[in-house]
């Protein structure tokens, strides 16, 4: 009897196989990534990269990096893309212990490298985001602590106790709402004195000169003359000028070759010099340079601007923005707005 083959009686099943062993092979050949791992470093090679204005910002590709190594490479590069599904990924995000907005970093970064597949037809869905609103990951980004803000009483304390270029610094990012990466980016020529206007050009993240977060960031912003007559201080004191200079330059010996070509390290300066002086003046929140932007956004929230203006002033993208993130009401305005229907409501119970 002739040996037994079963692909003789099942010949749909033995071209289905070695098709799809075909089509395995030729997606292999041709680059098309098969696994999570493999996608993500065709995005890097594609997307994280400098491809300047066209391109994402150094910041963001940086940001985008740290979360692939840290988090969604170690539980999914050997999945299979579309092996990944939407709940599945839901569930691992809710058993992570991490704060809601380092999940909220992890669940975009995901969605980018979707979007990527997508387009690069790697794949014909996105499991992040779903195929409409609200079938995709739910994870939620609200804030689990009201972001630190300083007081006026405090925020003077602390610019009496400063050295003259910490003073300059912190009035600058208090009154502008400035970006750390904008503050340190900013060169004598974007500083207007005769229209008292400060224009940001670009933004200087880890010494790498980038573009600006949004369109709306470029635009120049109105500066007060006090702030301009703080940066004349800076400039009559400073060792670098020139107006392709940056403001806030390093002087530091470290630097070497590049002392007055690159700014000053704005964490250290922060560390090591603001934060150490907010203690010795009684400030115990834990502050940083957000906290100053922060500190904008309340202040000109409680003394009732306009959300449009607050936006403008902020470079937001979107009214949205700034009302979800930054227009935090203060106790006081609370407390006056419960006071007034408590005090509706008990005259009335007094007269009945």
């Amino acid at each position: 009897m002739a040996n037994f083959n079963p692909d003789n009686f099942y010949p749909d099943k033995r071209v289905s196989e070695r098709t799809r062993m075909e089509h395995h092979t030729d997606q292999q050949t041709l680059g098309h990534p098969i696994l999570v791992g493999e996608l993500v470093a065709h995005f890097r090679e594609h997307e994280l990269i400098d491809l300047g204005d066209e391109g994402k910002a150094y910041s963001t590709r940086n940001r985008c990096n740290s979360v692939l190594n840290k988090w969604i490479l170690p539980r999914w590069q050997a999945t299979k893309i579309d092996e990944v599904r939407t709940v599945e990924v839901e569930a691992w995000l809710r058993a992570l212990s991490l704060a809601r907005g380092t999940k909220a970093k992890i669940r975009k970064t995901l969605g980018l490298l979707f979007n990527h597949a997508v387009r690069w037809e790697f794949a014909t869905r996105n499991p992040i985001s779903g195929p409409v609103r609200g079938s995709g990951v739910r994870q939620s980004e609200k804030r689990e602590r009201i972001p630190e803000v300083l007081t006026a009483q405090e925020f003077r304390r602390l610019e009496a106790a400063l050295p003259v270029r910490e003073r300059v610094l912190v009035c600058l990012a208090l009154s502008m709402g400035l970006r750390r990466g904008e503050l340190a980016g900013l060169r004598w020529e974007d500083v207007d004195v005769e229209q008292l206007t400060l224009t940001i050009r670009r933004s200087v993240v880890d010494q790498v000169v980038g573009k600006l977060k949004t369109e709306a960031s470029q635009r120049p912003l109105p500066m007060d003359v006090r702030i301009a007559k703080l940066l004349q201080e800076w400039h009559s004191v400073s060792k670098y000028v020139e107006s392709q200079q940056y403001i806030f330059a390093t002087d530091s010996n470290r630097a070497g070759g590049q002392r007055g070509k690159q700014p000053v390290s704005l964490a250290k300066i922060m560390r090591y010099h603001i934060q150490r002086v907010a203690l010795t003046v009684g400030i115990t929140k834990k502050i940083g340079w957000h906290t100053l932007r922060h500190t904008l956004a309340t202040s000109l929230h409680h003394n009732g601007e306009g959300i449009k203006v607050v936006q403008e002033l902020l470079r937001h993208s979107s009214c949205r923005i700034t009302m979800d993130i930054y227009a935090q009401a203060v106790s006081v305005d609370k407390r006056r707005a419960q006071s007034r229907v408590v005090a509706d409501f008990v005259n009335d119970l007094s007269t009945a």
